[in-house]
Formats: C-alpha cells, structure tokens, sequence
C-alpha cells in the first residue's frame, strides 16, 4: 500500500505535529478559545456583536481546513512529499467557496482565513510566482490541479457536524479573490472596517492561543479588588468610585491614585463588564515595581497581573539568577503568557500600544484585545512632544473605535496640555483631591542655593555625616559619577542610564528591598516610580515638573514632617544637551523664589497649578509644530493606511527608528559575554550591553573607540557557526559606576 493511499484511508486529518494534534482537536480547542473570549471581551465594538460571534465561529471552523492537503498530511507526518511550501490557508477557500455559508458571509470568511498567516501582498505575489501557467517551469504548480488533492470526504463530514455542507464543486479563482481583497480593503471610514478588523485579529487569537495550548483566559473578579479597601478612602478616590466613562484624576503623589483607579476599574466593570485592562507608564523601572506590587495586592492562584516591556526577559533572568533554579521553567511561562490575552491586567509601556497603531505585523490581534477594555494612563506628564501627540492620537482612536474607557491620572499637568487630553477623550469627569487633603500633604521645603550642585559638595557631606538619608539628582551621567565618587558614605549607591539592564536591575532590587542606602546619587532614573524615601535633597536646577519628581522621592510617607529640597541655581555647561529650553529653567527658578518668598519655601500642594502653568503656558514655537505635525502625520495614517492585512516591512523601520538607542558591550565584560553565548545563557549575555544614544555611538566611532566585534558560537545542537554582533566600546565600566566615557580601558586581559 503506497503512502498516498494511506493518507486517504485515514480520517484523522491533522492540523500539528509534534505533537499530533487533529484538525478536528485543534478546531475544537480555537471553538473553547473563544468562548472564554466572548467572557472576558464581551464589549466588541460592533453594533451587531453576534453576528460577530457566528461569523468568528465559522472563520474558525474553516481556517485550517485547507491542510487536508494530500501532500501537506505527508509534510506533516515526516514523510516524502511534494508540498514545496505552499499555502494551505488558500486551500481552505475551496471548502468555503463550495460550501452552503450564505454568500453574503463568505467574503469575511474568506477574507479573515486567507489571511490568518500572512499578508495580502505577500499571498498576491505567492500566487503569481508560484502557481505560474507555464507547466515546464520546474516546480511550479497549477492552483486547479492541487486542489484535486484535497482530501475533501474526510473535511466534508468533520463540516456536516457544524451544519456546513457542499453545495458545489468549483475552483475558486485565487487571485482574483485575494486581488479584489486587496483593491477593496477598506478603510476606517468603510462600514465593514472594524468587523473585518475584529474577525482577523479574534480569528489570529483563536488559533495562537489553542496552539499554544491556552484554553482559558482569567478575568478579574471583585474580590481581586480587596486591596483598595485597606485603608478608608479619601474623597477624590470615593468620586472615583462611582463615576461612570471617562476620568482625569488631578492628585498629589502618594495620595492612592492606584488604588482610586482601580475603585474606578470595579464600578466600570460592574456596569459595563469584563475588559481587558492596560496600565501605561512611562518606564520600565515604574512598570517592574507596578507589577510586584499588584501582582502582592491581588492575592489569586490564578495570573491576574502581567506586563510587557522591552527589558522583559533580563527582568525574568535578574529574578531567576535569586531565585530557588526550579522557578526557571515557570518564569518562562510567564512570560510567554504575558505576550497573550491570558491575563486580564497587562502592565504597559505606550510604545506596546503603539505598535499596533503604526500597523506591525498581526496588530489586529492587539486590537481586538483592546475591544471594550480599559486603559488606565499614569504619569502622563512623563512623554516628549512626539510621544505625547502619538498617545493623544492614540486615546481618541482607541475610545472612538474600540470602545476603551479611560482614566487618566497626574500630581501635576500644564492646562494646555490638559485641553489636549480633553480633546481626545471628548467626554470625561475632571476629579480633584480637596483641599484638606493638599493641607495634608504638606511635607516639602524648597531652599534655593547659590553656585552649582558639584561645587558644593562640603554642603552635602555635613548631611551625611549627620545621619540624614540624602538623595542627590544630577541632570547628566558625567556630572553624577563624579559627585557620588567625592561624597564619603559607607552605604551609597548611583543609579543612571549608563549601567547594563543586570546591573539596573539590582540596584533598582536593592532600594525596593529597603537596604540602608545612605546616599542615592543618579540622574534622571531617580524620577520615575521607584517607592524610596529620602530625608534630604539636592539637586540640579531642572523643569518644574521634573523637580515636583525628585521631590517626591522625600518625605514620601509624610511621616518625617517638612524636609527640605535644595535646588542649585546654576547650570552646567552640558546640561543644555539634557534641557534645552533654558527659559523653562528660567521660569522654574522664578517660580521657586516666589514659592520662598510667599510661604517659606513651603510646597502648598494646591497651589502648584499656577507655578505649572507659569512654566509652562504653552509649548514653544518649535514644539507646539512637531505636535501637531506628528498629530496630523499620525491621524492621516491612520485613516488611510492602518488595514487589516497589510503590512510593510517600512512601518517596522519608522516605528523602531523612534528609539534614539544602540547598545555597546563595554570591553571588560567581552569575557564574561563570550561565556555566556557559549553556554546559550543569550538573554543574560544580553544583560551586559549598555544603551547609548545614536548620536554618541557615531561620534565614539569616528574616535576609533567603538569597534564592531564578531562573536562565534556553536548552534545548542552542534550543527553549525552562528555569529553575534557586537559594538565593543574601549571605555571603563563597572558595576559600581556605570560606563565612563572619560576613562579609557583599550585592552581586556581575556579579550582575544
């Protein structure tokens, strides 16, 4: 009995190898998938969501039906066969072509399965090049003549079990199909836009989540909310509570503006339902200590909590390289999991959000994730201009289309940049904490100093020999190393944007663990959601809202009654490069002095709005057309090329071309980098690279003091030489001090 004949014979049709899975399991499990999804993202922005539901039933059911291929059941079953690469999902439009689906349907059907692997210009230019009409092209093949190796009985009646049943025998004209796909693709303007939309990215969840072997996805459910009731609530967070659709909560740091957000989040769901949930923040170290922290407040054996940053991995290997090595495999899991929708809170940075909206490839299925969810947006004041116009482009799509509610949170935000956010929500609840509660919140002194922060270091040092813990921000790395190096403390630390992600890691692990830092020196880093408590600052002269930061790194448990914040009144020379507006400095130390002359120095919390808004009344000329060049950019896009099922390998380039980043390995650590690929440790080799800017890696370069650098290693199955490149950058870097590019270390005694 030939091999063809006993593909024939058999009626498990299978849809995985490795292991075996059915296409009738496989069905099956995609069919359970979306049960739990119609659970946890019931709010689909559809006017007619079952028509939704059935239709994403059907693309179901059909999408794999194509690899009842005669050769691709060989391919699959390790045998000889003639498959050469084809694309089974054109072969599933034979069975929904000639099945008895009510035609109106079939063009979603057909749309979202041709396309639930690839996009339509790659099929386009798959079919012209591989199913040519010359028949002596070696290797090419005829679409009419593959067709008659479907193995249509066994489909036909795995089919009749979901009422679907032949109603012809036609060849379906491919090209033409996928060609009228591509010519009609609607845009956000189209009535069918967002089903067409909604029935890829569900159709791409489906299938990935059941090969992944995910059946169920966790929603959240009101005891998951006990934590917000551990202490009595203030007013802004009661409001909070019972407030229905969009929020813009105005309250000073440390006033539970997690915990009023998630009130919010408990009354949105108990009157509109289950949701996915994103908590966006600016920055990596802000959205690790936000992830500990829920994933302890939200005390469940099930995975409630997950997040996505671009550090993910290093995070995960840092907490493995301390933790007991039988967790390895399940933080793996982890973070596989948080890639899917299997976790109803996604911890976020904006850039993840973004790059569906740039259009990367399989963003429909970030999309539908996003139907009737809820984003919750914190330190919003963070972003530059650009990014700033991108989220703001991105609310207005995300509330006008996918049926996102969101609550928006600030200690303290320029009222022109508040009518922005204003625009794009376009309804919202303004929430402010009251006054007693600023009254309250009384707990630092600005003192303005004469000279600059590095010339006066004697100052410094009589706080620390007194026994005070003393945080000093610098605004640039060099200014930074050099100050935590002539400041005498036994237990000191510094921390900037210098260091490698395992070193970052550690010390971030260190102040979150309460270690008797002493003296924290750093730069900007300082600013971000790190939970540390000092009893002194000194500090740069830097923006309002950066200094507003820094100081909420003082007193910030009020429990140490008014602590003071010294604030330098000069500059250095490089720190233009840092803050190049010098009037917004100029202003901010106009504001200060005010401050000093009216009440002492003493931070009045309910005051702050006005010193803000004289910092900043608007953005300068040039930002103000960045802004809303980027809006205009951005919204065009959009409009006009964000399509289901069109990709360009362009819109990757632009939207990665955003991070202004490289990253060098510093030459003493070549030895340890060599080990660790060697021994496929890859994610921890990665872990010894240091970001720089672009502009700092081309002058580096040019100075001969980066050169790139290949390193060999033998694939982990010993078949073969892979190459990784690295810039090796002939400067000092410890783990102390960070990367110096003052101090030069041409050699390793290991660097061969």
């Amino acid at each position: 009995m030939d091999k063809d004949r006993i593909i024939l014979n058999d009626s498990r049709i299978l849809a995985k190898s490795e292991p075996e899975i059915t296409l009738e399991e496989h069905v099956v499990d995609a069919l359970s998938v979306m049960d739990s999804l119609r659970q946890c993202v019931p709010n689909v922005p559809l006017s007619r969501k079952e028509v939704f539901w059935k239709l994403l039933s059907k693309s179901i059911i059909f999408h794999d039906t194509g690899k009842a291929h005669k050769e691709f059941q060989n391919l699959l079953r390790h045998r000889s066969n003639k498959w050469y690469h084809q694309r089974h999902e054109l072969f599933s439009l034979y069975f929904i072509e000639n099945s008895n689906v009510l035609d109106a349907d079939k063009f979603f059907l057909e749309f979202c399965v041709v396309g639930h692997h690839k996009g339509l210009v790659d099929l386009l230019h798959f079919i012209k090049n591989d199913y040519a009409d010359d028949e002596w092209e070696e290797n090419s093949e005829n679409y009419d003549s593959e067709c008659s190796k479907l193995i249509c009985n066994i489909i036909w009646h795995f089919l009749e079990k979901y009422k679907i049943s032949p109603k012809n025998n036609i060849i379906p004209p491919i090209y033409n199909i996928v060609s009228t796909f591509k010519r009609c693709n609607c845009n956000i303007m189209s009535d069918n836009y967002m089903l067409l939309m909604l029935l890829v990215g569900g159709l791409k969840q489906c299938d990935h989540l059941a090969s992944a072997g995910i059946s169920r996805l966790y929603s959240l459910s009101f005891s998951d909310f006990r934590f917000i009731y551990k202490f009595p609530f203030y007013s802004h967070q009661l409001i909070d509570s019972i407030t229905d659709g969009n929020v813009i909560l105005n309250s000073p740091t440390g006033s539970g503006k997690t915990e009023s957000a998630f009130a919010w989040l408990k009354n949105q769901m108990l009157k509109k339902g289950q949701g996915r949930v994103y908590y966006i923040l600016p920055y990596t170290a802000s959205i690790n200590a936000m992830y500990e922290r829920l994933n302890k407040d939200i005390d469940s054996k099930e995975v409630k909590v997950g997040m996505l940053h671009s550090k993910l991995s290093q995070y995960f290997e840092a907490k493995i390289s301390s933790e007991d090595s039988s967790q390895i495999e399940e933080m793996k899991v982890l973070a596989d999991q948080f890639k899917t929708m299997i976790t109803p809170i996604k911890i976020v940075t904006p850039f993840q959000l973004l790059k569906a909206m740039f259009g990367l490839k399989g963003f429909e299925k970030n999309l539908f994730e996003w139907s009737g969810g809820y984003f919750i947006i914190d330190e919003i004041h963070a972003y530059d201009v650009i990014l700033f116009a991108q989220i703001m482009v991105l609310l207005q799509f995300a509330i006008k289309y996918m049926g996102i509610t969101a609550h928006i949170m600030t200690a303290t935000l320029p009222t022109f940049m508040k009518e922005e956010i204003s625009k794009a929500l376009e309804s919202y609840t303004e929430i402010k904490a009251d006054n007693n509660l600023y009254n309250e919140f009384k707990r630092h002194q600005v003192k303005l100093l004469d000279g600059k922060l590095e010339d006066n270091l004697s100052i410094i040092q009589e706080n620390i020999n007194c026994g005070q813990r003393v945080l000093v921000v610098c605004n640039t790395v060099d200014e930074a190393q050099f100050v935590y190096k002539n400041l005498v403390c036994p237990n000191k630390l510094l921390i900037h944007g210098r260091f490698n992600s395992e070193d970052r890691f550690r010390k971030e692990k260190m102040l979150q663990e309460g270690n008797n830092i002493n003296l924290l020196v750093g730069t900007q880093a300082i600013e971000v959601s790190l939970d540390i408590d000092y009893d002194v600052l000194y500090s740069d002269p830097a923006p309002l809202d950066a200094l507003l930061q820094r100081f909420g790194r003082i007193n910030r448990k009020r429990k140490k009654g008014i602590c003071l914040c010294n604030i330098f009144r000069e500059r250095n020379e490089n720190d233009k490069y840092i803050y190049p507006d010098s009037s917004v400095i100029e202003r901010t130390i106009i504001s200060l002095n005010e401050i000093v002359q009216e009440d002492k120095g003493i931070i009045q919390e309910d005051n702050l709005q006005r010193f803000v808004d004289f910092v900043y009344p608007k953005w300068n000329e040039t930002d103000e057309r960045r802004y809303e060049d980027t809006k205009k950019l951005f919204i065009d896009f959009i409009r006009s090329e964000l399509k289901p099922l069109e990709y360009s390998d362009k819109r990757e380039q632009e939207f990665y071309s955003q991070f202004d980043g490289n990253k060098v390995l510093p030459i003493s650590l070549v030895e340890e980098y060599r080990n660790r690929i060697d021994s496929f440790q890859f994610i921890r080799a990665e872990a010894l690279l240091v970001n720089i800017s672009t502009k700092r890696l081309l002058s580096l370069q040019n100075q001969g003091v980066i050169e790139s650098e290949r390193f060999p290693y033998i694939k982990e199955d010993g078949t073969e030489v892979n190459l990784k490149n690295e810039y090796v950058i002939k400067r000092n870097y410890s783990s102390e001090f960070g990367l110096d590019y003052n101090e030069i270390e041409n050699s390793n005694d290991n660097f061969l």
